[in-house]
């Protein structure tokens, strides 16, 4: 008699094949990525210099590229496979929560599902933090769970709050785990002794990420370009929900049990409602801040697939044998307009390398460039040898020892003065203008100088940027001279 394979077995192999499938999303990487590539790049000291300025809540995330890419070197593979990786860490948490909670079956479904739904393909080869906090909520449940289980002592409850902590310091809105499984101990009605042990633990997360809260509070800007919550963006969430619910009720949870749904759901819908709830203090209602409640999703998934089974066993035993394998190749088949799209370029919003390639064709040596905003200079830190020969007018002090993703750059006087100097200047910017927390005066004299003594000869767009060349006319340049 052959013994079964583990339950996160072929999950873990279907989350890593389906993230290596086009994970160069050919040889593109946006604007979030690049900000990854050259953070984690900088020395430590540079890195701590920089989270002094910005993007202090995803610190850990760059220390922990940084050490990558210094063993394995910058590249879109290093940039993303850990992402992969740790996706599929969350997938085997999910099949072994499922498998504890409802079976063999439910822990096998649950876990397959979990790298096909749509927010999740994205972030599953994304250069972000996003997947290892999937990840780091899917192992603080699983030990949740093992824990209410009765199986666990003080060493569990230690190694839950120091998952919930170090989580916590790679996105501290992955906290929003907490009230989520508070909700847990509720409906599975946890004695005292549990709930002061999970408040203690919990307290004690909380406590060891409020630092990096209350000093990432300074640099809240940087998401000021977030819109505020609106009835039109609550309808992804209310959906979700709204399944999420139907597939509970479908499992028929009892109050008072340990149970998928008891875990599932309030996983999938307390981060949701949370995020919008913040957002009313602040807007901060992005998807991918709370990617993690898709884990409890595909945990309902997996009840209700059982459950079809289960049903279905009595009279048709051997046609429900293949129900599982039949639900997920339909779903392969129904999403692959869906996967194929966010494998491509033109999924995210725009491509750093595909505007450099540009630039290299377009360039000349001798040539000037500026950008617009600041931070479009990303495209020439990731890929400087697009740029080589060309002569960056205005930047003053380098990203790196600025601390910052853009660099500084001269007053707008100095930047016009410059320009006037410049025959040939090439502009890069967003192909659509963006608003947000950019110098609009620098940005401003750049556009005015370029638009009064220049003239376009060439004007592209490519993969969400723009590159403009501009001539001097000849007027201009008898006035200069």
């Amino acid at each position: 008699m052959t013994s079964r394979p583990p339950v996160w077995a072929a999950p873990v192999l279907w989350t890593v094949l389906l993230g290596l499938w086009g994970i160069g999303r050919q040889r593109s990487v946006w604007r979030d990525e690049a900000a990854t590539w050259l953070v984690a790049q900088r020395s430590t000291g540079q890195i701590a210099h920089t989270l002094q300025h910005m993007d202090a809540v995803h610190g850990l995330y760059y220390l922990w590229m940084h050490v990558l890419f210094s063993c394995f070197g910058p590249g879109i593979l290093t940039l993303r496979l850990p992402s992969v990786l740790a996706m599929a860490g969350a997938a085997a948490c999910v099949a072994v929560i499922g498998g504890r909670l409802g079976g063999f079956r439910t822990g096998l479904a649950a876990g397959l599902a979990l790298p096909l739904l749509p927010a999740v393909q994205y972030q599953l080869q994304d250069g972000r933090s996003y997947a290892l906090v999937a990840a780091g909520v899917g192992l603080s449940t699983l030990l949740l769970a093992v824990l209410l289980q009765g199986r666990g002592g003080a060493g569990r409850w230690i190694a839950y709050g120091g998952v919930v902590l170090v989580t916590g310091l790679l996105h501290w809105l992955s906290l929003l785990v907490l009230p989520a499984h508070a909700v847990t101990l509720l409906w599975s009605r946890a004695g005292r002794g549990t709930w002061a042990r999970w408040a203690g633990v919990s307290a004690g997360a909380v406590a060891g990420v409020l630092p990096l809260i209350l000093y990432s509070r300074d640099q809240a800007g940087q998401v000021a370009w977030i819109p505020p919550v609106t009835w039109h963006s609550v309808i992804g969430p209310a959906v979700l929900l709204a399944v999420g619910g139907l597939a509970a009720l479908l499992t028929r949870p009892k109050v008072g049990r340990l149970s998928v749904a008891a875990v599932g759901l309030p996983l999938l819908a307390v981060p949701q409602l949370g995020l919008i709830g913040l957002s009313f203090i602040q807007p901060v209602f992005l998807d991918r801040y709370v990617v993690f409640s898709q884990l409890g999703l595909a945990l309902l998934i997996g009840a209700v697939l059982d459950a079809g089974v289960r049903a279905a066993a009595p009279r048709l035993p051997r046609a429900s044998a293949w129900l599982v394998p039949t639900v997920v190749v339909t779903a392969v088949a129904a999403l692959l307009p869906q996967s194929l799209a966010v494998r491509s370029p033109a999924s995210r919003v725009d491509d750093v390398l595909a505007v450099a390639d540009r630039v290299r064709e377009l360039r000349r040596d001798g040539d000037a460039v500026l950008f617009v905003p600041v931070f479009r200079r990303d495209t020439a830190l990731v890929s400087s040898g697009a740029f080589a020969g060309m002569r960056d007018i205005a930047l003053t002090r380098s990203p790196a020892e600025s601390g910052t993703l853009g660099g500084e750059e001269a007053d707008p006087a100095t930047i016009r003065t410059l320009t006037l100097a410049e025959r040939r200047v090439l502009l890069v910017t967003d192909a659509v203008a963006t608003g947000g927390s950019v110098p609009v005066t620098r940005d401003s004299a750049k556009l005015a100088v370029l638009r009064e003594h220049f003239t376009v000869v060439t004007d592209e767009t490519v993969r969400g940027r723009r590159v403009t060349v501009y001539e001097r006319r000849p007027a201009t340049e008898l006035r200069v001279t």
